[in-house]
Order: C-alpha cells, then sequence, then structure tokens
C-alpha cells in the first residue's frame, strides 16, 4: 500500500480503536457527537467500557484491522503499542503523548524510537491533539470542538493543537471540511497532508498554522501542485528560522531577515500569508466561495457616505482599485435613485429605497453587471438581543436576489465581525455570497486571492526550490575585496579597472596603470564596511592626492586597492545573497551606497530566480522608476539586470558552503553596470573561490 493510501485510510476510516483512558474516551464521544458511522473499538485493560462503548482488554482480541487507531497512553507505551498496530496492518496511527522531541534530547531518542516502531505507517503526531473529518465524520480527537459536518469547505492544517481547537470555534460562516494537528510530525508533516488533501475535491482551500517551514523542496512541489488543481494555500506562519542567531558582516541580513524569506518563499509559490487569524480565516473564506482570480478591481454599495469613504481609503492602502462604473450601469442606478444621489464607485445609495425589495433589486443587479473582479455590498446587523434586525432581511434578500440574476463575485461586508449573525453568513455561503467580517480584513483578503489567481495564472513558470543545504560547517572565512571580485568577475558581474598596491611605494604605479581620476581602499581582512572606518577615498586625481589619502589610512591597512572612478550613475543598487539553513538562499535587491539600511527599500527572492522575476522585483522597488526612465534619465535595466545574474549564478554554484555575498554598490550607469565592491563570506577556512 502506498503512503498517500494509508494516510487516507487513517483520514477517511471506516473501523478505528481509540487506546487509552480519559483523552481516548473524549475521541470515542467526539466521533459520536459529528455522526460517525463506522466501527468503535476502545481498548482499555481494566474498563468495560469507554464513551458507552464496549472495551477489548488488547489489541490482539480486536475483531479485525482497523483502518486508523488515536493512541493516548504515556509516551513509553505509545512507542510500543504503535510497533504492535504496525504489525496489524493498521493504515494510520494518530499519537497523543507528549515528551518526545520537543522534550529535550532524551525526547528526542525515543521519538526516534517511534520512527522505528511506526515503521511503513501513517503517523500523526506525536505531541498533538489529533484531527477531525467533518466531511466523513471521523474525530480521532481528544478535546471538545466546535465545528460541523459540512459537504465540503476547507482543511486546515496546524503544529499548534490550542489554535486548531480554537479555529473550530470560529463563529465566521467558514465550513471546516478537515482539521488536522501534526504536532512533532515525526512522520506524517505538512507536505504528505497537503499532497493527499489536493486528491479530494470536497477540500476548497487549504489553510496552514505553521510555526517552521517544511522541507523547502518538497515544500515548493506541492504548492505548485496546488495551483495547478487551482486549490489556494492560505498560511498563518509564526516563529522564524535560525538566520537571525548567525554572524554577518553585511548590510544584507538586516535587510532580509528569516521572516523576510518566509513572505519570499509564500510569494514565488501563490501561498497568501496572514499575520492574524482574523485575516487567516476570511481569506480561507473568500476563496471557498469564489476561488481566485488575478484581478483587484472591486466596487461596493453602502447606505452610508461615510462608510463608502471609509472603505476607499482603506481599498486604495489596500492596492485595490475602485474603478469608475460603465455608463450603462450609471444610467440605470440614476434611473432606480433619482437625481439626488450621486452615482459612483464606490456608492452610496442612501436610504430613499431602504425597505423596498424591488428597487433595491434592481439597483444591486444594475451594480453587479459592472462585471468587476470582487463586488461588495457593506451591512452591519443591529444586535439582535436589544434591537429588531427584520428590516435587514430586505437588503440581504434583495442582494441575493440580484446576485443569482448575474451570477457576479460578490460579498456582504460588516464593518465589525460581530455584526453579521451566523445565520446570515449561513444563507449567504448557500446563495454563493461570501459573509465577509471586518472591512481591513476583507479587503486584505481579497488582495491575497487576486495574488494567489495571479500565480496559478503563470504556475508554468514558477521554478521548484532545491533541496536547502543547511547549516555548513565552520569557521567561516570573509574573503577581501579583491579575492570576491576575481569571483564573480568569472561569472560576468564587470568591474572598474582595478590594481593591488602591497605597500605605499607601489601606490603611483598602480594609480597610473589605472589611470585618474582613481578610488582608493584600504584592504585588510576582516574589513567589511571602508567607509564607516575611512576607507575608501574617492575622486583622487594626481599622485599626490593618492598620497595624502593613503596617509590618513595608515591605521586602518597597509595593502591599498586603486580602482577606475566610475561616472556617469544614475542609480545606486545593493546586490546581496544570504543563507538560511531551512529555505536556502534568498536574493536581496534595492538601493544601495552608505545609506542602504536608511533607505531600505529593497526586496527579496528565493533562488534559483529566473530573469523576468529579477526585472520584476527591480522595477518594484521605490527607485524602480529611475531605472525606466524617470523623466527622461536613462538606465541600463537589461545591464543591471545581468549583473544580479551573475551574482546569482556564482552563488547558487557554491550554495553548499556560502554564507553571504553582498555587492554593494552595483552602479546602473547608462551603458552597463559596474560592480564598485564585494564581499563574499564563505564555510571553511581552507576553501577558495576558485574551488
Amino acid at each position: 500500500m502506498s503512503p498517500t493510501a494509508r494516510l487516507q485510510r487513517l483520514l477517511n476510516p471506516r473501523s478505528l480503536a481509540v487506546i487509552g483512558g480519559r483523552p481516548a474516551e473524549v475521541a470515542v464521544e467526539q466521533c459520536r457527537a459529528i455522526g460517525y458511522t463506522g466501527e468503535i473499538w476502545p481498548v482499555h485493560p481494566t474498563r468495560d467500557r469507554l464513551g458507552g462503548v464496549p472495551c477489548f482488554p488488547d489489541l490482539s482480541q480486536l475483531p479485525g484491522v482497523p483502518d486508523a487507531a488515536f493512541v493516548a497512553v504515556n509516551r513509553e507505551a505509545s512507542i510500543g503499542t504503535v510497533a504492535e498496530l504496525a504489525r496489524l496492518g493498521v493504515g494510520g496511527v494518530v499519537c497523543h503523548a507528549s515528551g518526545f522531541a520537543e522534550d529535550g534530547e532524551e525526547g528526542a531518542r525515543l521519538q526516534e524510537r517511534l520512527l522505528a516502531a511506526a515503521g511503513d505507517l501513517a503517523l500523526v503526531g506525536p505531541n498533538c491533539l489529533g484531527f477531525v473529518n467533518y466531511l466523513d465524520g471521523a474525530a480521532l480527537w481528544c478535546e471538545q470542538q466546535g465545528g460541523v459536518r459540512v459537504e465540503s469547505g476547507v482543511a486546515l492544517i496546524a503544529q499548534s493543537g490550542n489554535i486548531a481547537e480554537n479555529l473550530t470555534m470560529q463563529r465566521r460562516s467558514l465550513p471546516i471540511a478537515m482539521l488536522v494537528t501534526i504536532g512533532n510530525s515525526a512522520v506524517t508533516g505538512v507536505v504528505e497532508l497537503v499532497d493527499t488533501m489536493l486528491d479530494d475535491p470536497r477540500i476548497t482551500a487549504i489553510g496552514l498554522c505553521l510555526e517552521e517551514i517544511p522541507e523547502v523542496a518538497a515544500f515548493s512541489r506541492v504548492a505548485i501542485r496546488a495551483l495547478r488543481r487551482q486549490v489556494p494555500i492560505v498560511a498563518l506562519k509564526s516563529g522564524s528560522s535560525e538566520l537571525g542567531a548567525q554572524v554577518t558582516l553585511s548590510h544584507t541580513s538586516s535587510l532580509a531577515d528569516s521572516d523576510v524569506l518566509v513572505d519570499a518563499l509564500f510569494g514565488r509559490l501563490g501561498i497568501a500569508r496572514a499575520h492574524d487569524v482574523e485575516t487567516f480565516l476570511e481569506t480561507l473564506k473568500l476563496v471557498h466561495v469564489h476561488g481566485c482570480r488575478p484581478g483587484t478591481r472591486i466596487s461596493s454599495a453602502s447606505c452610508s457616505g461615510g462608510e463608502a469613504a471609509l472603505l476607499a481609503d482603506l481599498a486604495q492602502r489596500t492596492g485595490l482599485t475602485m474603478p469608475a462604473l460603465p455608463s450603462g450601469v450609471r444610467s440605470r442606478l440614476r434611473d432606480v435613485l433619482g437625481e439626488r444621489v450621486s452615482v459612483r464607485n464606490p456608492l452610496d445609495y442612501h436610504t430613499y429605497i431602504w425597505g423596498d425589495l424591488e428597487k433595491l433589486t434592481e439597483c444591486f443587479t444594475a451594480l453587479l453587471e459592472a462585471d468587476l473582479d470582487q463586488q461588495l455590498l457593506m451591512l452591519d446587523f443591529p444586535r439582535s438581543d436589544r434591537c429588531d434586525p427584520s428590516e435587514f432581511e430586505t437588503t440581504v434578500a434583495a442582494f441575493v436576489a440580484a446576485q443569482e440574476k448575474t451570477s457576479a463575485r460578490a460579498c456582504v461586508v460588516s464593518s465589525l465581525p460581530e455584526s453579521m449573525p451566523e445565520e446570515v453568513g449561513r444563507r449567504l455561503l448557500e446563495a454563493g455570497i461570501a459573509p465577509m467580517q471586518g472591512i481591513a480584513t476583507c479587503l486584505a483578503a481579497i488582495a491575497a486571492a487576486a495574488r494567489i489567481g495571479a500565480a496559478q495564472r503563470s504556475v508554468d513558470e514558477i521554478l521548484p526550490m532545491p533541496r536547502a543545504g543547511g547549516p555548513v560547517a565552520t569557521p567561516v572565512v570573509a574573503r577581501d575585496e579583491v579575492e570576491a571580485k576575481a569571483a564573480l568577475a568569472a561569472y560576468g558581474l564587470p568591474m572598474p579597472r582595478s590594481a593591488v598596491a602591497g605597500s605605499v611605494s607601489e601606490l603611483p604605479a598602480a594609480a597610473r596603470q589605472v589611470g585618474y581620476p582613481v578610488v582608493l581602499k584600504a584592504l585588510a581582512e576582516g574589513l567589511a564596511h571602508k567607509s564607516e572606518v575611512g576607507g575608501v577615498a574617492v575622486g583622487l586625481d594626481s599622485e599626490e592626492a593618492v598620497a595624502r589619502a593613503a596617509a590618513g589610512m595608515s591605521g586602518v591597512a597597509d595593502r591599498f586597492l586603486v580602482e577606475q572612478m566610475v561616472d556617469g550613475v544614475v542609480l545606486e543598487l545593493i546586490v546581496g545573497v544570504q543563507r538560511d539553513p531551512r529555505l536556502g538562499l534568498g536574493l536581496t535587491l534595492g538601493a544601495g551606497g552608505v545609506l542602504v539600511e536608511l533607505v531600505d527599500d529593497t526586496a527579496t527572492l528565493l533562488l534559483p530566480a529566473t530573469r523576468g522575476e529579477i526585472r520584476t522585483a527591480l522595477t518594484g522597488l521605490r527607485v524602480g522608476p529611475v531605472l525606466e526612465g524617470f523623466r527622461g534619465t536613462v538606465a541600463d535595466l537589461d545591464a543591471a539586470v545581468s549583473a544580479i545574474e551573475a551574482v546569482a549564478a556564482f552563488a547558487t554554484d557554491h550554495a553548499d558552503r556560502l554564507l553571504e555575498i553582498e555587492v554593494n554598490p552595483l552602479l546602473v550607469l547608462p551603458e552597463g553596470a559596474m560592480a564598485v565592491d564585494a564581499l563574499i563570506r564563505l564555510a571553511g577556512p581552507t576553501a577558495r573561490l576558485g574551488d
């Protein structure tokens, strides 16, 4: 049996065994609560019943081989129980016990034993609450949960059991099809679960609550498969990788920390990242209802000018556009609303037609026929315990009728999450309308869905990630500028003319060889930022000027690099590559020079990256317009891209031992580009760049 078949057997069992005390009994109760119709075989050595179901004293007494088992005994006993279940031929196991790899060296050794005991089993956990299958009605789950059976919906995979349990209690009308907590992921993790869920057409989207990124190559493979199958993935990611613990000498790592690399990974793979639970759930709800399309044009309707203005402001900040309505739509709206209403997008339709089902339906139908990417109705219901919300039902009925006529991608949005009753949300879902709770989260969800849609459309151009190299050997050696430049020049990175002077006496000849005016730089081991210690002098046009500059650097170094002075610079860029043990190599591009960290205008890609991705990242910078001819300025964008490709190629070829590269600045000229400073850090004291 294939690993996928075993996992499918675990997640949708026709028979299951529960082993243990109270947690196992809760699993029986939860199965009954959501309508599980398969066989349940509790196992306990002394109890007669668990959850009202007769017990078997041990596994050997079971009437058959269960598809799945919930193991809720202590960590030592779990290992033997899992081994016995594997011998029986069970499809898969949930291991509830804690005290494994999350609990120090002894726990890590126990987890290795558990891994060996599991053999070919699908195993969720250890250190987890289990899973609930709301599609088929199976709950190998040892806590309360607030979900209900559904025919289709989103799947949630969480490393945190507490977050997962909280998500089942949501009151946002989000249909949850499956919930899996993975704990330590000793055997079965995010990659295997996503891969299996993609084969179930009832699962419309997948939400990931992650504390760490799975193995990046396998993760990219299933994420790209999800794009091809048009199953959106939304991620709520907390924590960081080991990058922040590394000693760094360049600016690059302060500009692109591990969280920036996570953003780069998700952006590359078309995964929408949410930074809070509300946006996570609202995005999943939107894509469940409407899927994803690469468009950001929206309209909104409300009976309040203040609400209309607030939504317009938030839409602009979110990167959404609110285009003018087509002339035919405007004409129809004027006919319905009268001359006292100003027809525009966003639309304040006032309250002249409030309560009039026919006119409201005609108004909303006309608006929805604008055929934009998302069309919103803002509506907050009053409190039912103190007010009468019945008159708001007319507005809902009119909007539902308009959507039925137009099949538009429509949302009803409440400004406050609690102003959307669950019953109203359920009816809107059944009508194909997304019930969105919170203006800002709704707009963020629309923008995220557009990004996923763009990735789905261009999935054939997305490069899968290679395996990350993990930690590298120490100590780490920083190569000086001369050696770094020579290595990068061999990959096609353009450099200015230069000469090295081993002493002050060699400087005149070196300067004549390069040709005045020149730049003088101090060379010393470990000297990364020369300008900060007075180790750089520019525009030197004579032997005397060079001698004075060298004298000023006497306390910094006794070796010097003399370089051609480059004129006509249009823009200075920084090009950096840094290594993350989990995510691999990140390429950071941005506005460069001595103020690089102050300016903080950067974009980060993961390597390998295509030429098109590099070009898009450059032109998307705040300084990007300068590269595209801002106010008549001419810059050689193609040369800049080629120079960056050379740096990326070197990094990729040395990925097994590279820690970081920094080229700062890369000078972009009217014709060509030139790197005037470079730093490379490699692992290993004897490794040479040319090896």
